[in-house]
């Protein structure tokens, strides 16, 4: 979804100098969440909606995924604060019992761990256990990770949301397989397969998308103390899966004993590659509030989410010489295979690619009992998975292949056309954000054709593009 000026719950405008990314100005877009009472994924939409994303996008959002969800928003009042609650009504979830539950829970929303049959909550050294309708979330589907992204990739969403999105349910994978010690793929989806957390989930990145925010921070983490009943027992808070997710966030404990933050809101905050620091330097242009489910005398159940812009970062980056894109996700689809022939592989390759892959290279390995294989790996977008991974089953003779989501990092690129003695070749350049050049190269596929139909030595044809293309850049930079 484009980038639109918004207008915040309290009038301030939300439009940043530029477009996000552009190289016109060195001011970046922050997004700064101060989670002194946790985060869930139905706090941060709060949050999004009370900073001025127009609730009307979260809602197409959701009617996108085509589960059968809708939202529904409110303001409510925590410790005498107004925030905004925004709740996911599923179909097998009727409002009466959405509110019962959401009243009696912080955060609202699916714990990968819990089986939502009892929450206790340690009071004043006492245990107390509250039997909550829960019902319909003990018997949620089970989904296996490649139903989930199936159901995203399916939406029609921008690339962005859709990567992000993917992106949270892949680290909440990989999280659950440590813990229980199996494959990603064998993994079973309980509570966060459910049809509110891929709503949260992904409407929360089409919120954050909206708001244009280049970079999030995040303050130290409450992430609350107690125990859970969970569907292993009875377990220490934080959650198993929420505590794997949070790595090296910096975390503590404060107030009445409860579940500050769950495995969706760790995984959000995964998902956004959020930098734990203090409240850097910013002109705030926005401000909202988003509401847990409980109302806890003298302490706010919120999330606060701060949106400014500040001059400093991307100029620091810029004269530093370090790329200051945000990193992106990519997906990285391998398998070994040792009975096929070269020339079958070369033709997978070239499928791969014309589907949609963005690289697809190949290497030669050792394997076990001495056999010599090739390694087929793939780079593609995340959500081209399912169809890519489809397309080497159907048409390679390997019967596995394992595939994950990494960071990446990309300068800024441009093509330019320059004129040889023999014809046009392209330029390929990459910029810092100073606007500096980081590389050049000519086209291969340009000087190959010219270098084939002129009789020219390809080697001669690149120099000589090069050569030009330098000299034109000089002669810019004198004017």
């Amino acid at each position: 979804m484009p980038f639109s000026p918004l207008k915040s719950s309290r009038g301030a405008e939300l439009s940043p100098a530029v477009k996000p990314g552009s190289l016109e100005s060195l001011s970046m877009r922050i997004g700064y969440l101060e989670c002194f009472s946790g985060i869930s994924g139905d706090m941060l939409l709060g949050a999004l909606v009370d900073a001025g994303v127009p609730f009307s996008l979260l809602e197409q959002t959701a009617a996108d995924l085509n589960v059968g969800a809708r939202l529904e928003v409110r303001k409510v009042m925590r410790a005498g604060i107004a925030g905004t609650k925004v709740d996911v009504i599923t179909p097998d979830h009727n409002e009466a019992q959405a509110a019962h539950s959401h009243e009696h829970s912080h955060a609202d929303e699916e714990h990968s761990q819990h089986a939502h049959r009892d929450h206790e909550h340690t009071h004043d050294g006492h245990t107390h256990s509250h039997a909550h309708s829960h019902e319909v979330h003990t018997h949620a589907p089970h989904r296996h990770l490649s139903s989930i992204l199936a159901i995203i990739g399916a939406a029609p969403l921008s690339e962005t949301v859709k990567a992000r999105s993917m992106r949270a349910f892949q680290l909440l994978g990989e999280a659950e397989a440590r813990i229980h010690s199996i494959p990603i793929e064998k993994v079973h989806f309980h509570e966060v397969g459910a049809v509110d957390t891929i709503v949260d989930i992904v409407c929360t990145a089409a919120g954050c998308e909206a708001l244009g925010v280049e970079r999030w921070f995040a303050s130290p983490l409450n992430v609350g103390s107690g125990t859970v009943v969970c569907q292993h027992g009875t377990l220490p808070v934080p959650a198993p899966a929420t505590l794997a997710l949070l790595e090296d966030a910096p975390v503590y404990a404060a107030g009445p004993p409860m579940e500050r933050v769950t495995p969706t809101g760790a995984s959000i905050l995964r998902m956004l590659d959020v930098t734990y620091a203090a409240l850097p330097a910013l002109r705030i242009k926005s401000a909202g509030y988003g509401a847990g489910g409980r109302d806890t005398p003298g302490e706010p159940n919120l999330l606060r989410l701060l949106v400014g812009e500040t001059e400093d970062a991307r100029a620091d980056a810029a004269q530093a010489g370090q790329p200051t894109s945000e990193p992106s996700t990519i997906a990285i689809i391998e398998t070994v295979i040792d009975d096929s022939s070269p020339q079958l592989l070369g033709y997978v390759s070239d499928l791969l690619l014309t589907a949609g892959a963005w690289d697809v290279y190949r290497a030669a390995v050792q394997m076990k009992k001495g056999r010599t294989g090739v390694q087929l790996t793939v780079l593609c977008r995340p959500d081209l998975v399912p169809a890519l991974r489809d397309l080497i089953f159907q048409e390679t003779t390997t019967i596995g292949l394992h595939w994950r989501i990494e960071n990446k990092a990309a300068l800024a690129r441009e093509f330019v056309k320059v004129s040889t003695p023999w014809g046009e070749v392209q330029i390929k350049v990459a910029r810092w954000a100073s606007g500096k050049i980081a590389n050049a190269s000519a086209e291969y596929e340009d000087c190959r054709a010219i270098a084939s139909s002129h009789g020219v030595a390809l080697k001669q044809v690149m120099q000589e593009a090069m050569r030009v293309f330098a000299t034109e850049e000089d002669k810019a930079k004198e004017l």
